[in-house]
């Protein structure tokens, strides 16, 4: 295929000025529009104005430039007879590359204090129009769209070798382009509009490719990362990694879990979570006193974990770290004296997040099913602990009820059935994923052992039969914590007053399957 005319007209100029020179190179003419044809010319590139191919010039301050027949006839025309010559009565010259991309909305609405009209403006309708044209008239046109392409279609062209996969994946990548960047409008005029849906007719999901991981949960699953353009916030999809080799499927999933069990808690704290359920977890004064004490929750399981912090890591808990191996440590930031202890751990991934002290604008989780997708809103619902009702005859002391909140706090994270122990700010048992709860509930006690003495039990739902309170009280817990709503309540009721056990209701279920 020879290009003998290529339309070039980007927002982002990366890699522009080689692409042009390359197809000049190649014999091609180059016509261009405002600030990409001056960026061509002053590289020393010929360059042709759009206005000089259409005999009209931009008007409307550039809201019209390329909606002309001279522009979009020559893209559209199949390279026929009847096309060809219906091109040179209008004196049309064919476009056999169409290299654009958009106006940056998703940019200009993510400055804070961008104006409607600012936003409006950034809207591009040229621009799709002409990648539309190009990608439906593919078998023709080429269309490029992602400025790493650029070397991929020029070597190609300097070969000889446009193949119809090549042109096909270019065409697909296009609509893709021009998807999202509806999607995007979409989005944002129905946020500014103050109507936004959380559950709209049609799901529109437009996300960009991270990477290709090296496979997913087991090694035969293929799989990637994509990132969602529209959240802002300290998040897994916004991390900065600063040391190690990539993350994998597993890593991600883990990460997340660890970072949203963490960001919870407003005092120092520490996650160490297994198989996305927390295996350690704690609060402290200091940060490295957290940690140890995440750690020594469990530290068995915590060997090989994901560790998050909601505090800037600095040198004495990145030496508390180095003493074990952890597959991940994401924080706000790491000091230079942590990054020096950490990175001497070649397999260890470090994550910087940013503050940890707000949550996201990401306020829905999409999981698929086979033929379809369910959609919900996060479970963010904190304690109001003016909710709370005492339903025994002892009442909660001020320190075990600060000590319930923090055990629901983390019950809320754990897969369900859950049920955790905890006692002084310490994950001390996990019971998850059970099929029955009261197996949960022994899971936890005989993890937290001896230490369950005087601690406190928190459960994700209510209590189906008044077994786990007569597991508790063998086990020594001194307050329960659950949402009641089990037509049996007045049976675990009556057995917590039988044991001595205080025991709070919550009024909200947090299942996590």
């Amino acid at each position: 295929m020879t290009i003998k005319r290529a339309l070039i007209s980007v927002s982002n100029k990366e890699g522009v000025v080689e692409f042009a020179r390359g197809l000049v190179e190649l014999g091609a003419e180059v016509i261009s529009t405002g600030g990409t044809a001056k960026t061509i010319r002053e590289a020393g590139i010929p360059v042709t104005y759009v206005s000089d191919v259409t005999g009209f010039p931009e008007i409307l301050d550039g809201r019209v430039k390329t909606l002309h027949p001279k522009i979009h006839g020559g893209i559209l025309a199949l390279r026929n007879d009847d096309h060809l010559e219906q091109l040179a009565r209008q004196e049309i010259v064919p476009i056999d590359l169409v290299a654009v991309n958009l106006y940056p909305f998703r940019e200009t609405i993510a400055n804070p204090g961008v104006s409607f009209e600012e936003a409006v403006e950034n809207i591009d309708i040229g621009g799709p129009a002409m990648v539309r044209a190009a990608a439906k008239n593919h078998k023709y046109v080429l269309v490029v769209v992602n400025p790493g392409s650029y070397t991929e279609v020029l070597d190609a062209l300097k070969a000889g070798d446009i193949t119809d996969n090549l042109r096909r994946k270019l065409a697909r990548e296009a609509f893709a382009h021009t998807a999202a960047y509806d999607a995007a409008i979409t989005a944002y005029f129905k946020k500014i509009s103050g109507e936004e849906e959380i559950f709209a007719q049609n799901l529109n999901i437009s996300a960009d490719l991270v990477q290709t991981l090296r496979y997913g949960e087991n090694p035969h699953q293929q799989a990637a990362f994509y990132r969602d353009p529209r959240v802002n916030g300290p998040c897994v999809g916004n991390a900065e990694q600063m040391h190690g080799k990539a993350l994998s499927y597993n890593n991600i999933l883990d990460t997340n879990a660890a970072l949203e069990l963490v960001r919870e808690f407003s005092e120092p704290a520490a996650v160490i979570i297994k198989h996305n359920n927390p295996c350690g977890a704690a609060c402290a004064g200091e940060l490295a006193d957290a940690y140890k004490k995440a750690f020594e929750g469990d530290p068995v399981s915590a060997f090989g974990g994901i560790a998050a912090l909601n505090r800037p890591v600095d040198a004495a808990v990145a030496e508390e770290m180095s003493k074990t191996f952890l597959e991940v440590v994401a924080a706000p930031d790491f000091t230079p004296e942590a990054l020096e202890i950490l990175t001497k751990k070649e397999a260890i991934r470090l994550l910087k997040t940013g503050a940890l002290d707000r949550q996201t604008n990401d306020r829905l989780e999409i999981r698929k099913v086979n033929g379809g997708f369910l959609l919900q809103e996060s479970d963010r619902q904190v304690l109001n602990l003016e909710e709370l009702k005492t339903v025994t005859r002892k009442q909660v002391s001020e320190e075990e009820l600060a000590e319930l909140t923090f055990a629901m706090t983390i019950v809320k994270h754990v897969k369900s059935n859950a049920i955790v122990v905890t006692k002084g700010r310490q994950l001390l048992g996990v019971g998850a994923g059970q099929m029955s709860r009261i197996n949960s509930t022994r899971i936890a006690l005989e993890q937290a052992g001896e230490k369950a003495r005087g601690a406190v039990l928190a459960s994700d739902a209510f209590f189906p039969f008044r077994d786990t309170l007569d597991e508790a009280a063998k086990a020594g817990i001194s307050a329960v914590i659950q949402p009641g709503g089990s037509v049996r309540d007045e049976e675990s009721i009556a057995a917590a007053d039988e044991h001595g056990i205080a025991m709070v209701f919550t009024g909200m279920r947090h299942f996590k399957h």
